[in-house]
């Protein structure tokens, strides 16, 4: 197991080392590395099992930081940019050359944001390069929200976990970039599309549910438990599993005439924040309960409700 501490200090001297590290941020906690280190990048690759296709996202900590490693020129991206950063906001843009094509999976844009934790923050401005940071999980499992869930998924792989507590909102960034001169949507995440267009106008979703993503987050099998979880109405859905012990993920009250089931509410006053905050939390629980299938119910598509629906939707795909 990984070693859980506060020292930012020591964080950075393992990132120099090209040592991979595990670090919070205000969405989950993320698997870091230097991002200009090609080796060290690499290693998160198999140490999260994940697929060399699926592009990772860079952590800076500043917009002032970004000129040496992207170009930040379009104006609704930046006023973006100035409003929600630090925070749950990852612009895809045209990299430049210092950039290793590892990190971006040879596309000509790369993934950036600044995250809002003071832990990481801190350690961005000890060290003279940006972070490449995925989530701290193998590759398509639940995303980790406390410096445990790193340890239980990944403690044999990694040296440290910086630990930052529990993460304050629980579901990734959302991805934002230009295409076809529009203000795209790759990524949903914890930054609601609302306050999105409130900033820009409108926006394009582009969200990917293939083998060939655009962004981090798009492949169509993702976040997903080990057991089977399913979607829609809960009286259909118990039906057919009648014969198994079942966990439900809800939302909002609570009418279930069987007290067997193991009950997981992602918010009984039908709050999304709360809700976006126990997702990943609740998935994993009910992956670990002795249920043999989850079955979960959508969310009102609105707010953090869209991204929790497609977390919801890539995690019982098969």
């Amino acid at each position: 197991m990984a070693e859980i501490g506060k020292n930012i200090d020591f964080t950075a001297d393992l990132l120099f080392k090209g040592k991979l590290v595990a670090i919070p941020t205000e969405t989950v906690y993320g698997l870091a590395a230097n991002a200009l280190n090609e080796k060290a990048v690499l290693s998160i690759f198999v140490a999260k099992d994940r697929p060399f296709f699926d592009p990772l996202i860079i952590h800076l900590p500043s917009i002032e930081s970004i000129d040496k490693y992207a170009d930040l020129k379009d104006v609704r991206l930046q006023k973006l940019a100035k409003i929600f950063w630090p925070g749950p906001l990852t612009l895809l843009l045209p990299k430049k050359e210092i950039i290793p094509d590892v990190v971006t999976s040879g596309l000509e844009q790369v993934a950036v944001r600044v995250p809002n934790h003071p832990f990481t923050l801190e350690l961005l401005k000890k060290i003279n390069f940006p972070l490449a940071a995925p989530s701290a999980n193998p590759f398509g499992y639940v995303s980790p929200t406390e410096p445990i869930h790193v340890n239980k998924q990944l403690g044999d792989k990694i040296e440290y976990i910086l630990d930052g507590g529990i993460c304050s909102i629980g579901l990734e960034s959302t991805i934002i970039g230009i295409e076809d001169d529009k203000v795209c949507v790759f990524r949903l995440g914890g930054l609601a599309l609302e306050e999105i267009e409130n900033v820009v106008g409108r926006v394009e979703l582009r969200i990917n549910d293939s083998s060939n993503p655009k962004a981090p987050g798009q492949l169509k099998s993702h976040y997903a438990p080990k057991k089977p979880l399913y979607i829609g109405n809960f009286d259909d859905l118990i039906k057919l599993n009648s014969s198994k012990k079942i966990a439900i993920i809800c939302f909002g009250e609570e009418n279930f005439s069987n007290n067997n089931y193991t009950i997981f509410n992602l918010s009984k006053t039908k709050n999304l924040q709360e809700a976006a905050l126990n997702l990943f939390k609740y998935i994993r629980l009910a992956d670990e309960s002795d249920a043999d299938v989850v079955l979960c119910e959508k969310l009102p598509n609105e707010g953090l409700g869209r991204a929790i629906n497609d977390r919801l939707k890539r995690a019982s795909a098969v």
